[in-house]
């Protein structure tokens, strides 16, 4: 049994916030492993949440939650002190731009085999960042940063800090995606494909892969929905993000009685949904796959999961979960004090041109890094 197997309850509630869109909470009561330990979230009670792309999804229990503080990200910035950033030019690439082009190119070989349809392949930016006065970075503090310059439907943080009595996390997000949202036995997905800087660049490409998308969707999702209930309620909206635009696709359907009412329901949903579709691959099986012979740094919690699931005293579950892109982690190191890393990629179908897969990737990165990287 490991440590995450057991809910942990100490006295007084670990330090520890999350804040999100209209919710704030601190001091941690538990943290479980939410596939290990579904049960947990059945009772009531806020939990946080952050997954690992390949590893486990990890849920913490807050003491005090302040529910319906805002009406949204933009409207009140996380509380925290003025945040100190790595350098702009202390950032390095997990993938160079010719590994990347050729990983790409070795890609769509594997769709021209008929391995794979898709595959997002992604590379991990990174940079040392030693915290002023010790401690640990100021999560919130970034977080305010990144409300202010690039605001998103899906923000917020969570940061639990090591050694401080509960399992270490700190991640901040600005996520423009959601990957699953309930409300009692409603289950909505929402997958991004398709991305350029404005709408008259999108392509044909990238309608063809958000249409490719939006079907792995929802054949997950009727997994664990009751028949003829899953549809596509919104195919290839467009939305309008700070320096870009996205192709969106929502599903939605209505959880079976027998996993709307198990105690295990988180786990019978994320066996069938995780990790998120739109960033890994079609077929999903075989994108993982490919990904993990060709990416070069591990993912962590970018590309995974990061939201809130909220247990009310009569059972009631509403959770919003996002897909982890557009966001910023950090980890202690012996050497360098500690790393902050953000994380990029692109879907890659057989019309797909590298150079462009490229741009992509630097699109989605320029704005954000620059962001955390400003205020020195």
């Amino acid at each position: 049994m490991t440590s995450l197997d057991a809910p942990r309850t100490p006295e007084p509630p670990s330090a520890g916030a999350a804040w999100f869109a209209g919710v704030r909470a601190q001091g941690v009561v538990e943290c479980v492993d939410v596939r290990a330990s579904p049960e947990r979230l059945a009772a009531p009670g806020f939990w946080a949440v952050v997954g690992e792309f390949d590893g486990s999804v990890r849920a913490w229990r807050f003491a005090e939650v302040s529910r319906g503080a805002h009406e949204g990200p933009a409207e009140e910035q996380p509380a925290g002190g003025a945040w100190h950033g790595p350098a702009p030019d202390a950032w390095s690439s997990s993938m160079s731009r010719a590994q990347y082009l050729d990983a790409v190119t070795r890609t769509r070989e594997e769709i021209r085999r008929g391995r794979v349809y898709q595959a997002n392949i992604c590379r991990v930016l990174s940079a040392p960042l030693e915290p002023v006065g010790g401690g640990e970075p100021d999560a919130q503090a970034l977080s305010a940063v990144l409300t202010t310059g690039n605001p998103a439907p899906y923000a917020g943080g969570v940061h639990v800090a090591t050694g401080g009595g509960a399992e270490p996390v700190w991640v901040v997000t600005a996520s423009p995606e959601l990957f699953l949202r309930v409300d009692g036995d409603v289950i909505t997905s929402a997958p991004i494909k398709g991305t350029a800087e404005h709408p008259d660049a999108l392509q044909a490409k990238d309608r063809a892969e958000n249409v490719m998308i939006t079907d792995l969707v929802r054949n997950d999702l009727q997994r664990v929905c009751e028949p003829g209930t899953v549809e596509v309620v919104d195919l290839l909206a467009l939305e309008q993000h700070p320096g870009l635009v996205h192709l969106v696709s929502t599903v939605q359907g209505r959880l079976l009685p027998e996993v709307a009412g198990s105690p295990r329901m988180w786990a019978d949903v994320l066996d069938a949904a995780y990790p998120p579709a739109s960033v890994s691959g079609a077929p999903k099986s075989s994108a993982l796959q490919v990904i993990a012979e060709l990416e070069r740094a591990a993912r962590g919690p970018y590309c995974g999961t990061v939201g809130w699931i909220d247990v009310a005293e009569d059972g009631c579950v509403r959770a919003e979960l996002a897909v982890a892109i557009r966001s910023f982690w950090w980890t202690p190191d012996a050497h360098a004090g500690g790393v902050l890393r953000f994380g990029t990629g692109a879907g890659i179908t057989w019309g797909s041109d590298a150079e462009g897969e490229w741009a992509e990737t630097e699109l989605k990165a320029r704005r954000l890094v620059a962001l955390a990287s400003a205020e020195r």
